[in-house]
């Protein structure tokens, strides 16, 4: 079925699977397969359940929490070259898309008929449909858009033995159960998305793009607050700190002043009404006594504001040598309590954190520096990090807000449900995928099966499907 370009058994050529972005995490697959077409990704699934074979399913590998992490002698499924726009409806504004479409050339090619497509994580230059619907991924835009879920109408799904269903449709109107809603955000434990239909909405006629300078994180989160408080709803509501503007400036010299803390506020919209909202929003912040205001004057004084903030998380690395991020929530009223925290965790660790967040919803990316050549620093950074996540549950929040829970935060998933909803979630997984052979050993705490462990041939070795050095 696959040639030996489209089938890597090499260890030179597994390396490159072996992690997803959160490199912490590594693990050698028995081999990846390349799929180019639905039929392939099908009959892969059989035959992996017919031996009793794991699989993860592959997009860009860019899962911040491991969920794309290989299984000890399981199948890497990359579905990059299932990368087709199928078809684009600009009377109906959808677009059915391939799991392996880029996030960005949907905008792209939606574009010529003023149409986008909202999500907008920050990889979104190099992440993949599929995986923002494994992940449910937002973006900068997810306060006034919402996350994938909000944009997913309806899916062609290969079920882990194989079998193919479709979930919703191509209309917002439906009746039963919410089957997409079901899928997206299950992070690959039932199944993969063979056929993807999104929702497009009008680009904004409008947009008006502030930035504003304080003196410390708590001045930005009282902003933040006022804004909100004020019934206004902005396309994107930003803050960044002193450390991850650094990293910006390094990676995107996007011209930031060197602050304490920065607010990005967006509004998009008809004119008149942005305009309405703009004023109101100005009176708003020169209330709160920032240091500094900036307006966005033209498209590229936006895009290069914008430019600054998708960067800092890669840009991030050119200030340490590794790092891990976190994806809690808290509630917006917590927001000064939560900065506080980590910043006093930070400093009694000894360990600096970097804050950038989408402060719109409550939704913190504490970046954790570290040095993991020296002995110990992974292990004090993933407590630093546990510690952070606690705090946010504590403070009335989540674990995870776009990100997943994947490999690194499976620990933690008790700390917010107790036995029943575990078992519960576990009881779902299992009905779907009673051999817990999609995504083994992500998400769920409990319950899952051990890695395969094999004396003598792999069994897809015996099958005839794949040939390791």
């Amino acid at each position: 079925m696959y040639d030996s370009e489209r089938l890597l058994t090499r260890p030179a050529q597994l390396m490159a699977y072996e992690s997803d972005a959160l490199t912490a995490f590594q693990q050698r697959p028995a081999a990846v397969v390349i799929p180019q077409d639905r039929a392939e990704v099908i009959e892969t699934l059989r035959l992996c359940h017919e031996h009793n074979v794991p699989f993860v399913a592959r997009g860009s590998g860019t899962s911040l929490s491991g969920g794309s992490l290989p299984i000890a002698d399981g199948i890497v499924i990359a579905l990059n070259r299932l990368d087709r726009i199928l078809r684009l409806d600009a009377e109906e504004r959808i677009a059915v898309v391939e799991p392996g479409v880029i996030n960005l050339k949907v905008s792209d090619a939606a574009k010529p008929y003023g149409l986008y497509y909202a999500p907008d994580p920050s990889s979104q230059s190099i992440c993949t449909i599929g995986g923002n619907v494994a992940f449910n991924s937002g973006g900068a835009h997810c306060l006034k858009y919402g996350m994938t879920s909000n944009h997913v109408l309806g899916m062609t799904v290969a079920l882990p033995d194989g079998e193919v269903v479709e979930l919703g449709g191509e209309s917002l109107e439906g009746f039963g159960p919410d089957l997409p809603g079901f899928f997206v955000g299950s992070e690959g434990l039932f199944g993969v998305a063979l056929e993807i239909t999104l929702r497009l909405l009008p680009i904004p006629q409008t947009y008006r793009t502030v930035l504003a300078a304080y003196d410390s994180l708590h001045a930005a989160g009282d902003a933040v607050t006022a804004v909100v408080a004020s019934g206004l709803l902005p396309g994107a509501i930003e803050i960044m700190d002193a450390l991850a503007i650094k990293a910006a400036e390094v990676g995107a010299k996007a011209g930031y002043p060197k602050v304490p803390a920065l607010l990005i506020v967006e509004l998009e919209g008809e004119e008149s009404a942005v305009e309405a909202e703009f004023a109101q929003l100005m009176q708003l912040i020169e209330e709160t006594s920032p240091l500094e205001v900036r307006m966005a004057q033209t498209a590229d004084e936006r895009a290069r504001i914008w430019k600054g903030r998708k960067a800092a998380f890669s840009a991030v690395g050119r200030l340490a040598p590794d790092y891990i991020v976190q994806d809690g929530v808290v509630p917006r009223s917590r927001l000064g309590d939560a900065l506080a925290e980590i910043d006093r965790l930070s400093a009694s660790y000894g360990i600096e954190v970097a804050n950038v967040f989408h402060a719109g919803d409550g939704n913190l990316h504490p970046l954790i520096l570290f040095d993991g050549r020296e002995e110990g620093a992974l292990e004090r950074a993933e407590e630093l990090a546990g510690e952070i996540l606690e705090l946010c549950v504590d403070l009335g929040g989540s674990i995870t807000g776009e990100h997943g829970v994947g490999m690194e935060k499976r620990a933690f998933l008790p700390k917010m449900y107790g036995p029943l909803e575990m078992q519960a979630m576990e009881d779902v997984r299992r009905s779907v995928d009673s051999r817990s052979l999609a995504n083994r050993g992500k998400m769920l705490p409990a319950g899952e099966a051990e890695s395969l462990s094999h004396v003598g041939p792999h069994p897809l070795e015996k099958a005839g499907v794949i040939f390791r050095e």
